[in-house]
């Protein structure tokens, strides 16, 4: 049983013009996320596996979140063959969806690729590769071949140097 306190404090809102006068301020706030943006100032997305990184600024070798640029951006376009679930460039994660190759209907990727350094060496980067198998109408996880996750990550690492090279910059 609700005493007469709890009661008090429900009623309010149970009343029409209480809700009404809710809602209208629930949107009032909602529309002020908006900022006020002129949309045709916003960049339109490109899909090419971010084929622009929104991250990093100019030539710099460092995002604002503290990683390597020239990782990150190489990490971007070698992994660009995938479709993209998330990328934070900030935080230097890189997660691809599920990739079937066209050859093979019955086996599909996944790779996460973490940026972890600001310094452009080869233990600033992680690369973790996923592998499934469809049998028997369900996708079963499978273990990837030793050399895979080392090809990619030696791929990313090349194009990272080649970025940094062509910004003129020496390689370590």
């Amino acid at each position: 049983m609700m005493s007469r306190i709890q009661l008090t404090v429900l009623r309010p809102f149970h009343r029409p013009a209480a809700r009404f006068a809710l809602g209208c301020l629930a949107l009032t706030a909602l529309s002020a996320c908006g900022g006020g943006r002129d949309p045709s100032t916003l960049t339109a997305p490109r899909n090419h596996l971010l084929g622009v990184d929104r991250g990093a600024e100019g030539g710099a070798d460092e995002l604002r979140g503290g990683v390597n640029a020239y990782l990150w951006r190489g990490a971007i376009d070698t992994l660009s063959f995938m479709p993209l679930a998330s990328a934070d460039a900030v935080g230097g994660v890189i997660l691809t969806d599920w990739y079937q190759p066209s050859a093979t209907q019955n086996e599909r990727f996944k790779i996460a690729a973490y940026v972890l350094d600001r310094r452009l060496r080869s233990d600033a980067l992680r690369v973790s590769v996923f592998r499934q198998v469809l049998q028997d109408g369900q996708w079963e996880d499978t273990p990837v071949s030793a050399t895979t996750t080392s090809d990619i990550t030696t791929r990313i690492l090349t194009r990272a140097r080649q970025l940094r090279a062509e910004n003129g910059e020496r390689d370590n």
